[in-house]
């Protein structure tokens, strides 16, 4: 269980708010960051004191109904902490897959043949969700020894939903809810879609896929 004392906090941004400019503006940033992820952090703070205190009182009513709170705010939390980190400013050593991942582009290639086969497959895949939503490209166990037993999928979520259900582990997310880009793209979804590749921290998507994401998300029951 957790106390006041072990509540989630914000987690700083790794670089300026107008660092991802042009691709992302300041102005997103700054309202995603401070506003939208403070939120989430502030919610779920909220709902897991909740939860403790109906644990305590055995108040199995109440502890149902903070589920889906906990759930839709931590996925909030943990999707954004993981986004922030998957960023990286554009024209940066670590948004070029190749020289800043080569064993994750190797099990790309592998994967899909090439690495614009590859792309094209995820934008797809972002502009076909419906609603709120994340796109992800996330490893799993292989039942084939291919890429040491593991294969890559591309996969979205809906809401806020986490992306590590079955032991998925995440190597880069992309934020599809409007909040995420519409100040700038405005109903161009595929603008930003495009454009968001400018920014991908291929570096940290290689940490993760060479040792997963545990040293980035600490879980406080």
């Amino acid at each position: 269980m957790t106390s006041a004392a072990d509540a989630y906090s914000l987690p700083p941004l790794p670089y300026a708010y107008d660092a991802l400019e042009p691709v992302i503006s300041a102005q997103i940033m700054t309202l995603h960051h401070q506003k939208h992820h403070q939120t989430y952090v502030t919610n779920l703070n909220a709902a897991l004191a909740a939860h403790r205190t109906a644990s305590a009182t055995n108040d199995v009513p109440a502890i149902i109904s903070l589920q889906q709170k906990i759930k839709f705010n931590g996925g909030g939390h943990i999707n954004h902490s993981l986004f922030w980190r998957n960023l990286a400013p554009p024209g940066q050593a670590e948004t070029d897959l190749v020289t800043a991942a080569p064993e994750l582009k190797d099990a790309i290639v592998s994967r899909w043949g090439s690495v614009d086969a590859f792309l094209e497959k995820f934008k797809l895949a972002l502009l076909g969700i419906q609603g709120s939503g994340w796109g992800w490209l996330v490893m799993k166990d292989a039942v084939d020894s291919t890429n040491n037993g593991k294969r890559l999928e591309i996969v979205s979520t809906k809401d806020q939903d986490p992306p590590f259900i079955d032991g998925q582990v995440p190597l880069f997310g992309v934020d599809m809810w409007e909040h995420a880009y519409y100040l700038q793209y405005l109903n161009n979804k595929a603008g930003y879609v495009n454009e968001i590749w400018k920014v991908i921290n291929w570096k940290v998507a290689g940490e993760r896929y060479v040792g997963g994401i545990e040293k980035e998300i600490t879980f406080k029951l």
